[in-house]
């Protein structure tokens, strides 16, 4: 199971313990494949150096994290162009991420991403459902 993750899951996996950071946590132990791309790594970084993250999470907590991302993910080329998220055009890197990387899911909490609700086959979810389908995988396995 191939799966990007928006930023706002990233962020919120780095500065919570709830569910983004248990899901971060399949992706750490092999339960499913994290697929991402330079520009989302870009854009976490960017956000994590806000003064509202950095009451969570430190730079060097924001190290750290990059660091397994760098180790457990695979790390895909933005090759598409085309444009998907009206709402908010920074998203559209996301979906082309998810189609370059061939994704099975993007897990995101932005309303006009899970509106989008599939794109060429790829669907997106929310965390919840994203760990309901992780763990009915398991029990089928």
């Amino acid at each position: 199971m191939r799966v990007v993750f928006d930023t706002n899951v990233l962020i919120s996996a780095l500065i919570t313990n709830g569910k983004p950071k248990e899901l971060f946590q399949q992706a750490i132990k092999g339960h499913l494949q994290l697929v991402t791309s330079k520009s989302i790594l870009q854009e976490f970084s960017l956000i994590s150096k806000d003064h509202r993250i950095r009451k969570y999470a430190s730079e060097d907590d924001v190290i750290a994290f990059l660091r397994i991302i760098d180790k457990v993910a695979k790390i895909t080329k933005i090759k598409s162009q085309f444009k998907v998220v009206r709402e908010d055009s920074d998203d559209d890197m996301v979906v082309r991420t998810a189609f370059d990387g061939k994704a099975d899911y993007i897990v995101s909490g932005d309303k006009h991403m899970l509106s989008l609700s599939t794109y060429r086959g790829i669907r997106i979810v929310n965390v919840d459902e994203m760990l309901r389908l992780l763990k009915k995988e398991k029990a089928t396995k």
